[in-house]
């Protein structure tokens, strides 16, 4: 009788786990985005944040020009331009942590905790490590990458691990774990461990996740949840726990204008996102208020110093009815790395090369610009340029984006390229309205051979559902009410 109770509990929790697989083995995994602006306890003036914004941007953009890059990840932005992912490892509570799609590491701020040149930054997330953490060995292919493709028996020759183990390749044990690894930021720096737990992704477990614990930070208090396609990434881990949570996946910005209260819903992450050719339309069940799918898809291209980038190519910028050609480092990646453009959710405004820029910008201008006057004053405290003072109602031409593919032109609403607010009025200065192109200088072609040829930022992204379909390594873009769509996927 026992031996029969033993074995109908076993095919119980069989059959429970084949029934828990079927579900999530299928169904896509949807998560909630935050915005730091909704946590941010300082409130700060427009022109405020877009210099802040701008300012990191611009040195996120130059580092990955870098000479010592082969050492270093991107650079999370500051509070207000951040979209942040809560994750928790273990049995540890709860860490809100940047997304960033242009890297591919997870870390965790770790207690204990010291952040050198934190006094105004926002307060850390700290977890702890729990009694199920265990170090990565140093032979394993995950500290490798954590140090830059570093070869294995030089880590575990600096682990200690004996001359005659590392060449019989048993270094692979907690005796001889990862040693730490050191990454430099634009302006901040980390160093790490790497450990290995379970993640948690309600109602998702997912054992043996890779991570990095640092306990010493310099002018960054707050993780990243890497989503680039590199093997430590939360997609390539989560490929190996379920290979279609892996493939694809796909997030919408809530547009803000750098107001939290636009940003009180949630932006949708969706892990396992896959668009069929028959899907034509999503939301509710009521025929008349679903929207059109209607993706717009560009190749990846392949990045041999950069594999972690999500590369794509650009083919030109229409400004109104001028069609302003890209140059051709921004069509395709060379060999060395350098050129294309990089789809990132971590810098907040698109860098182009300036000459390029220039000549979207003079055309711009030349619309804009003989109808407003221009606001000078206010473009060196923005870091935006060219702004202008609105008296009127603003005619501004449609800024379209020309990928390479048949039909893969995106047309940008307005709020993602032109932003108007309210400057002066502190007494010093008459008030007045002014509006300001939402695209920035990234410098000469001559200083970015080598490195990205521009970035396509998130403010840009607001209002796309932005799909990264690894599988078929494309990258797809669908205009989106991103405000509703969390409620919409939640219905369906």
């Amino acid at each position: 009788m026992k031996t029969c109770c033993i074995f109908f509990l076993y095919l119980a929790i069989i059959l429970e786990y084949c029934f828990y697989f079927s579900v999530s083995s299928s169904s896509p995994l949807l998560l909630p985005l935050s915005h730091s602006l909704t946590t941010s306890k300082h409130s700060s003036s427009p022109l405020h944040l877009l210099k802040s914004s701008s300012s990191r941007s611009s040195e996120r953009f130059r580092r990955h020009h870098h000479k010592r890059q082969q050492h270093q990840l991107p650079l999370p932005l500051s509070s207000g331009s951040d979209y942040l992912l809560s994750l928790s490892v273990g049995s540890s509570s709860s860490v809100s942590l940047y997304l960033d799609t242009g890297s591919d590491l997870v870390w965790f701020p770790c207690r204990p905790f010291t952040c050198i040149l934190c006094e105004s930054k926002p307060p850390p997330s700290l977890t702890s490590l729990s009694s199920s953490a265990t170090t990565v060995p140093c032979s394993s292919p995950s500290c490798s990458a954590a140090h830059s493709s570093l070869p294995s028996s030089d880590l575990c020759a600096i682990s200690n691990c004996p001359l005659d183990l590392i060449e019989t390749g048993e270094c692979n044990n907690s005796s001889y774990p990862c040693p730490p690894f050191y990454y430099a930021y634009g302006d901040g720096s980390l160093v790490a461990r790497l450990y290995s737990d379970s993640l948690s992704l309600p109602p998702l477990s997912v054992a043996n996740f890779t991570f990095g614990c640092a306990h010493t930070t310099l002018a960054e208090p707050i993780g990243v949840a890497g989503f680039g396609r590199g093997r430590l990434s939360v997609p390539a881990q989560l490929a190996s726990f379920a290979p279609h949570l892996g493939n694809s996946f796909s997030y919408c910005l809530v547009s803000h204008s750098f107001d939290s209260e636009r940003v009180r819903r949630p932006s949708p992450l969706i892990l396992g996102r896959f668009v069929e050719e028959k899907e034509k339309r999503v939301g509710t069940d009521d025929d008349d208020h679903k929207e059109k799918v209607e993706f717009v898809y560009t190749e990846l291209l392949d990045n041999p110093k950069h594999p972690y980038f999500y590369s794509v190519s650009l083919q030109g910028i229409s400004v109104g009815k001028r069609n302003i050609p890209a140059p051709a480092m921004l069509r395709r990646v060379d060999r060395n790395g350098g050129g294309g453009v990089v789809v990132d959710s971590g810098t907040t405004f698109t860098m182009l090369p300036a000459k390029f820029y220039n000549s979207v910008v003079e055309e711009f201008d030349s619309r804009v610009g003989r109808v407003h006057e221009r606001a000078d004053r206010v473009e060196p405290s923005s870091g935006m340029s060219p702004c202008y003072y609105l008296n009127q109602t603003v005619r501004v031409p449609a800024l379209v984006l020309h990928f390479a593919g048949n039909g893969s032109s995106v047309t940008l609403p307005r709020g993602n390229y032109f932003y108007e607010f309210m400057d002066g009025g502190d007494g010093k200065e008459e008030k007045r309205k002014v509006g300001c192109l939402m695209l920035m200088n990234g410098g000469d072609e001559s200083e970015l051979r080598g490195g990205t040829g521009a970035i396509l930022g998130n403010y840009q992204q607001q209002g796309f559902e932005v799909v990264y379909d690894l599988l078929n390594r494309r990258v797809g873009f669908a205009k989106r009410k991103c405000a509703s769509y969390w409620d919409s996927l939640n219905q369906s």
